[in-house]
């Protein structure tokens, strides 16, 4: 398609004729206007409070199918109706020349409708701090898209003399091309097979570049669309030049060329579909290129899984902004994840059997947020979840996982998301943990396991509470029969007879008394204890007071015990020489290990006997100042052995790495 004197005169009289009409002025202005109403009145730019011109391009599929057949859809229909159809093909110059010429033209005239656009950003930036990456990307697509549009357009006209006809055939074709992968058709099929028919759609690879991830695989697509059409826009003109069966062999010789070459132009692009390395994020600080820890959690995937954002349409003006994001970075697990990872999107207030399914089976529950502004005050319950699930195993993000408020004055906040990508992929570790050490959950269980229920009778409780308690001992009951005797299970009314029970739990693990509410005087106890070698876990009243929930934290409290189901962290505390200091510094680090207890097993270790227990994983060093010789000794032998040492020296400095002779020493500052 490179240029040359013919094409260029070619494309000078076809772009004369479109300008020496007020058609092509009353065209370009009736583009700008509908992209100025969608993008201000239609997506509610000011209201939404996004820095951004997302919107504009996610109308920007659907407008160029009309867009581009309007302008296509005279380009050879004209030629036929005028009769001037047999002069351009008798004319010594090749059908290329004229495809090519044409084809240029009308992509000139898209990039002068698209370059209209520009005071939109324009003045988004002059508001308020715009990421242009993504938008320098979005117009990129929306070139490419237009091209591969404008191609399809012109093969059609190319076949009929009637402006209208090709008007309506060039929009159902191209809306095809774009429906194919939307969600409406996709659903109808298999999660692999709607991951095929994506790969085929102009639409769904017009996401991943709108939102600022360039793919080189979607590039090659609109190029592959592109060149396809034009080539068999030349071929059916060539073919009303052919003079009778003078040459029969040649012409079924170029059919044969164009078919092959347009299936092997479409069939690369289900070949490069593996290879994802060729993304490029142009967003400011790449906020949607995954680690390759992420991306191998994806990859040790062997079921599909499920990763499922119940989102509200109506939220708080300070959470609005953050869900277009967490929704880029679930599609980017969905690419990363090569067909074994299906991403839904669901307003749970749209769809009441949704909404039933989110709050009986998955325990999802709206938050109530009040929206206020300068005229009324109003309380809004607004769903903001993230449901992973792998099998039958599934955890949940709610809103307190996922962001986190900063206040920059007295009534003045920020709210942002936390680290959604670590988030998510500690989720996808751990239900994928879950679901591979499925089959008996005591199998791996190497010590004796002690249950105790710490429930008051029947009297006492409160009734929603006595259909709970029967449930959970049955069910403990059931566990401790298949356990092979690994577990054993005590069940005690804290307050029966003198309460002596009530005083020793509630001096050893802090178990006080409930009520059902504050002016309630009759109290109760329900309380569940694990414990195996010291360790304890307490499995947690379910919120809504049902089964399946306590069942679900039971089999984790359970894993915590079995062996190698999660990395073991030893942690040394430091032990100051002040009394006071001993006990600011136990509830500093207390946090600590309760923080880090939410995914790994952690347990606090001495070092003094020269040794690491075998069970540790992970060694971490809380301030290690002072480290005897002997400890040393026991550090450099856990290295020795392949082990890994975290230092968290702050406020100290240290070397461990000159003083133990280790290689594997992590430092953290």
């Amino acid at each position: 398609m490179l240029l040359d004197g013919t094409i260029n005169r070619i494309i000078k009289k076809e772009l004369s004729i479109i300008f020496s009409s007020p058609l092509a002025y009353i065209f370009l202005a009736s583009f700008v206007a509908t992209m100025l109403y969608v993008f201000f009145w239609v997506e509610t730019f000011f209201a939404r409070n996004i820095a951004d011109i997302r919107p504009l391009f996610e109308w920007m599929p659907v407008i160029l199918v009309f867009l581009t057949s309007a302008l296509t859809m005279r380009m050879w229909s004209e030629e036929h109706r005028a009769g001037t159809i047999e002069f351009v093909m008798t004319m010594p110059v090749k059908a290329s020349s004229f495809v090519v010429g044409k084809f240029y033209a009308c992509l000139i005239l898209l990039f002068i409708a698209l370059v209209l656009t520009l005071p939109i950003p324009v003045t988004v930036s002059i508001m308020a701090d715009l990421d242009w990456g993504p938008v320098l990307a979005g117009y990129l697509a929306a070139m490419l898209l237009g091209a591969s549009y404008l191609s399809i357009g012109l093969f059609v006209s190319s076949r009929t003399d009637s402006q209208i006809v090709s008007l309506m055939l060039s929009v159902l074709l191209c809306g095809v091309f774009y429906l194919i992968g939307s969600s409406l058709v996709t659903s109808l099929f298999t999660n692999e097979t709607g991951e095929w028919l994506r790969l085929l759609a102009s639409g769904s690879r017009f996401e991943s570049i709108e939102r600022g991830v360039i793919d080189g695989r979607d590039l090659y697509y609109y190029f592959s669309i592109t060149v396809l059409f034009l080539l068999i826009n030349i071929y059916s003109l060539s073919k009303r030049g052919w003079a009778g069966y003078a040459q029969k062999k040649s012409h079924a010789r170029a059919r044969v060329l164009v078919m092959l070459l347009g299936l092997n132009i479409l069939l690369a692009n289900f070949w490069l579909n593996s290879f994802t390395q060729l993304r490029l994020d142009v967003t400011r600080g790449q906020i949607y290129s995954l680690s390759d820890i992420s991306k191998s959690q994806l990859a040790s995937l062997r079921e599909p899984m499920l990763l499922r954002g119940y989102f509200s349409s109506k939220t708080h003006p300070l959470l609005s902004p953050l869900v277009p994001r967490i929704k880029d970075m679930l599609k980017e697990y969905e690419v990363a994840g090569k067909g074994r990872v299906r991403v839904e999107f669901i307003d749970p207030q749209q769809r009441p059997d949704a909404e039933d399914e989110a709050n009986k089976k998955y325990g999802i529950k709206p938050v109530p947020l009040q929206v206020s502004d300068k005229y009324e005050s109003s309380l809004v319950s607004s769903y903001f979840n993230i449901l992973v699930q792998y099998g039958d195993e599934y955890e949940v993000l709610g809103f307190r996982d996922l962001i986190e408020v900063k206040a920059r004055g007295e009534t003045d906040i920020d709210v942002l998301l936390r680290n959604p990508e670590y988030d998510i992929s500690r989720t996808i570790r751990k239900v994928r943990q879950a679901y591979q050490s499925g089959g008996n959950i005591f199998d791996q269980i190497t010590s004796d396991l002690h249950i105790t229920a710490y429930i008051s009778e029947d009297q006492r409780l409160p009734a929603i509470l006595k259909t709970l308690k029967s449930d959970v001992l049955g069910l403990l009951s059931e566990y401790e029969r298949k356990s092979d005797n690994k577990l054993n299970l005590s069940i005690i009314a804290p307050d029966a007879g003198n309460g002596q029970v009530a005083q020793q739990i509630l001096k050893q693990y802090g178990f006080k008394p409930m009520s059902a509410s504050l002016v309630d005087k009759k109290t109760f106890y329900f309380y569940v204890l694990l414990e195996s070698s010291g360790q304890k876990v307490q499995i947690p009243l379910p919120s809504d007071y049902k089964i399946d929930e306590f069942k679900r934290d039971l089999n984790a409290g359970i894993k915590r015990f079995a062996s190698g189901f999660l990395k073991t962290i030893g942690m040394v505390f430091p032990t100051p020489a002040n009394p006071f200091m001993v006990y600011l510094g136990e509830s500093k680090y207390e946090t600590l290990k309760k923080v880090l207890s939410t995914s790994h097993t952690v347990k606090k270790i001495n070092l003094k006997n020269g040794a690491v227990p075998g069970d540790v994983d992970i060694l971490l060093l809380v301030a290690p100042k002072g480290l005897s010789a002997i400890e040393l000794f026991a550090v450099d032998q856990f290295l020795m052995k392949g082990g890994t040492v975290v230092a968290a020296t702050s406020p100290y400095v240290t070397d461990l790495r000159q003083k133990t002779g280790g290689d594997k020493a992590i430092v953290w500052p």
